[in-house]
């Protein structure tokens, strides 16, 4: 990312750049001996050859505005030099920087020759009646629009500032220090992003903003002008449903004039959108080269026609309709290689035909027109047979969908003249189930791979599959700045880049926080995409399901109370960037563990399966209000549509159901019968037990037992009720498997700490094994003011609420090693809450840890 820290924020503003020298170039405050940029509010005004290439102009014109966004005045765009301070902009060759190159005042050499590279310096005397000037000189048309551009986000201006409603700080002084500062050329040729998989949420975007069931050139405008910022160059755009050329003519238009290269996507080859053959495919006829070659040549012809005056970037080759194998689908093992040979000897006729209609149209020979052949899928299988692209045609390699790459070149294949391309993946519509609706791919994994490419001389185009475009924000920024340098990443440096994209957007004052919570939630998604995660992916019985799902509800919390602390123009680019994909994968989470939890309760025919039913519907319904929150309130509802993406009920990938489907649930009928039946196993050397998880309960006449939810430290407790009844012959058993060789056991109870109010002598319970002698415990005799005991025992103890007594017990003998406890209330409103069974592995823990049921299992079960 480039550096754009701000260091100073007041009246004045100082933020460090790279310079030529290496001195680096800063803004600060006003001095005779700085060049101001913004002095008490009113911008410099820009210079510009009035017949400058058309995308220069454009940037020109948000620099304008940027300046309004910052000082609250936009800057005069002038064409005469008519200031005796100005910005120049422009392109080698045109007016005023040709004057500047034949002063001797800018160094052409800097920039003759070289691919969209700027120079951006301060310039004393540069023009007759001008005293100085920031001039930004690009080699071309590219090179000036990003030095426009990088002017735009030095002042404070984010490339998010529309895509992700970044704040602009308010400045009324701006200036910067002598000196000259450019960012060199880029790294790879192409760089860029695929809109793809873009239904329902960005067509649903663009018709609830534009009224159109197509991204017409006012969307396509603001896509261009994203990738300017970030210094990119490169489109495909969405096909699923839309067609670029055919939608809006002025959609090819407005890429050549703000300079946007064009391409079409894997499948779409000689400029052709798949969309035009698709809605005429009554009057085309089949896509099959071998039976309908008259009808798919002319169809190819009337793409590079209308491609003549743009810089598109021919995609040739060919594979079946609407992305599939070529023939259909993939044949049965036995008819694959004859059936392959047929398809590399049929896209080598494809190829070579394709050649001469672009020669033919362009009037020159084919590598005078830039093309790509992309080997994806099953057609790296023909190229590992032999098929090759011609020597200029860049060779585009493609991940596994996964973010995976599934080839380089080797020594030998690096020699290839036109170079190499990777097609990359943060979004994907396929096999083994769809990921679309957020960003699941870890940030380490996106540099590591990529810069793998790059090691491997991958160097002429990198596109990038962004689906909708949102919520994919930061991997478009971490990719298409790594396009840029990708030399400048590294292991050691990754994670700056993060904290310098938070406090882009953000602040310097959250950065750190910000940066370490999208680490994190990149990390968690990463593990399982949202549509792949179900009740199943996590093991519910080692505490590992309610382990990642603790993990990402800390994360939210993490992340709100962040929020909080956020000035209020900050939040909606904070629930954009960082908050929402956090809470909806911790509410995913949520949602999916207590469906676990319901399952399993609900084989064991335990009540609680109720309260994790109730969960799942809660969670489910918290989903879709996160999602109308995005689409509705957010930014005042700018973004209504755009996360409008199915996510919970897929089975396959290509699952067609209509919309999100609540995950299946059970219940217990007449859960207030279905109590009792619990037994234990040993873990560790430990039996820890809730209170209310017994085998038998027996009450006394007129009695009941009675279970208090949430009451004590872990689950709740039990007792007998009313209080007032007499106990007598009422009991709790628990049962329980125990390891042979075994003779005694400390058994450790916890009641609520109960006062003794009936007896003042205490209250007591008796506890023991059946089978052997049982012991009497008095458990609050000592719970008085007395004064040997106030300060000693009664305060330390009815502070922490709870009174844990243990006895020595003798084990009986038992065949099967199942053992049964009886608990039994000497005196009335005795409140159980745990008992532990040490067999010699119990270490003292303030929540009495280590419960291990092998029937039933509830919340607190789970803090294993």
């Amino acid at each position: 990312m480039k550096k754009n820290i701000f260091v100073l924020l007041s009246i004045l503003f100082s933020l460090n750049i790279w310079a030529i020298d290496n001195k680096g170039i800063t803004f600060s405050e006003l001095s005779t001996d700085r060049f101001a940029l913004v002095e008490r509010g009113i911008p410099t005004a820009i210079l510009i050859d009035e017949s400058e290439d058309p995308g220069v102009v454009i940037a020109a014109n948000n620099l304008q505005a940027d300046f309004a966004r910052v000082s609250g005045n936009r800057a005069s765009l002038l064409f005469k030099p008519e200031a005796n301070r100005l910005i120049i902009v422009g392109t080698l060759g045109s007016r005023y920087i040709r004057e500047l190159v034949a002063n001797k005042k800018i160094d052409e050499t800097q920039l003759k020759g070289k691919n969209e590279k700027y120079l951006m310096t301060v310039v004393d005397n540069p023009l007759s009646g001008v005293n100085e000037a920031l001039v930004i000189a690009g080699g071309d048309k590219r090179g000036t629009i990003y030095g426009i551009y990088e002017l735009s986000e030095q002042i404070g201006v984010s490339p998010w500032y529309d895509w992700a409603d970044v704040p602009v700080e308010q400045q009324q002084n701006l200036s910067i220090t002598h000196g000259s500062y450019t960012a060199g050329e880029p790294a790879v040729k192409y760089r860029g992003i695929f809109l793809n998989d873009e239904a329902p949420c960005l067509t649903g975007w663009v018709y609830n903003t534009y009224s159109t069931k197509y991204g017409d050139h006012r969307f396509y405008a603001r896509v261009f002008e994203l990738i300017l910022r970030l210094r990119g160059n490169f489109l495909w755009p969405a096909m699923w449903s839309w067609s670029f050329y055919a939608d809006d003519p002025e959609n090819s238009k407005t890429a050549n004039e703000m300079g946007i290269i064009m391409g079409t996507s894997h499948h779409e080859p000689m400029a052709r959108n798949h969309q035009e053959w698709a809605r005429k495919r009554k009057e085309y006829g089949v896509w099959d080269y071998n039976i309908n070659q008259k009808v798919i040549d002319k169809f190819f012809r009337e793409g590079i026609e209308r491609a003549v005056g743009t810089e598109d970037l021919i995609t040739i080759g060919m594979r079946g309709d609407g992305d599939t194998p070529m023939g259909g689908k993939e044949g049965e093992d036995d008819k694959q290689v004859p059936q392959d040979e047929q398809n590399v000897n049929l896209l080598k006729k494809i190829i070579k035909n394709q050649r001469q209609i672009i020669k033919d149209v362009t009037g020159k020979a084919p590598e005078k027109r830039p093309q790509v052949w992309a080997i994806y899928k099953e057609v790296q299988r023909y190229y590992d047979m032999g098929l090759r692209a011609p020597d200029d045609v860049i060779m585009l390699l493609c991940d596994d969908n996964w973010g995976n790459v599934r080839r380089l070149p080797n020594e030998q294949e690096r020699k290839h003249p036109g170079g190499w391309g990777m097609y990359y993946h943060v979004d994907y519509v396929g096999a083994p189930r769809n990921y679309k609706w957020l960003n699941v791919t870890p940030i380490q994994n996106l540099w590591e791979q990529m810069q793998l490419t790059y090691g491997y001389g991958v160097d002429k185009l990198w596109v990038l599959n962004v689906g909708d475009l949102k919520p994919m924000e930061y991997p478009i920024t971490l990719f298409l700045d790594m396009a840029w340098n990708p030399k400048s990443f590294t292991v050691n440096n990754l994670l700056e880049h993060t904290r310098q994209f938070c406090a882009q957007q953000f602040g310097e004052n959250q950065a750190d926080e910000a940066a370490r919570i999208l680490n994190l939630y990149s990390k968690y998604n990463g593990r399982v995409t949202p549509e792949m995660l179900d009740r199943n992916t996590y093991n519910v019985e080692t505490g590992e399901w309610k382990q990642v799902s603790d993990e990402y509800c800390k994360l939210e919390m993490e992340a709100l109370r962040q929020y909080f602390t956020l000035k209020p123009e900050y939040k909606d680019a904070y629930k954009q960037l960082i908050l929402f994909p956090v809470q909806a994968m911790s509410n995913l989470y949520e949602m999916y563990y207590a469906q676990a939890m319901n399952h399993k309760l609900y084989k064991e025919n335990n009540p609680q399966a109720n309260e994790w039913a109730d969960k799942v519907e809660e969670t489910f319904k918290r989903d879709a209000k996160l999602c109308r929150e995005y689409n509705e309130t957010m930014s005042n509802g700018k973004w209504k549509g755009m996360m409008t993406q199915k996510k919970i009920g897929y089975t396959s990938w290509n699952d067609n159901f209509p919309k999100d489907t609540m995950p299946e649930i059970f219940r217990i009928e007449n859960p207030e019968k279905a109590t009792g039946g619990y037994i234990f196993t040993s873990r560790n050397g430990v039996v820890s037990m809730e209170a209310e998880h017994y085998f038998k309960a027996t009450k006394a006449k007129e009695t009941a037992w009675t279970t208090f939810p949430y009451m004590g430290r872990t689950l709740s407790g039990v007792a007998l009720m009313p209080y007032t009844e007499s106990v007598d012959g009422a009991s709790l058993l628990y049962r329980m498997q125990l390891p042979q060789g075994i003779d005694s056991v400390t058994v450790h109870v916890i009641v609520k700490s109960t006062l003794a109010f009936h007896n003042p002598e205490g209250h007591r319970y008796s506890v023991g094994f059946t089978g052997c002698e049982e012991q009497i415990v008095n458990f609050n005799a000592d719970l008085n003011e007395s004064p040997q005991n106030v300060y000693s025992v009664f305060y330390p103890t009815v502070a922490r609420r709870v009174v844990k007594k243990h006895v020595k017990l003798k084990l009986p003998t038992a065949s099967d090693n199942m053992y049964s406890l009886v608990l039994k209330p000497l005196e009335p409103s005795i409140v159980f809450e745990k008992i532990v069974i040490d067999l010699g592995g119990y270490q003292e823990t303030y929540l009495f840890m280590n419960e291990s049921p092998n029937k039933r299992a509830t919340m607190d079960d789970e803090v294993i």
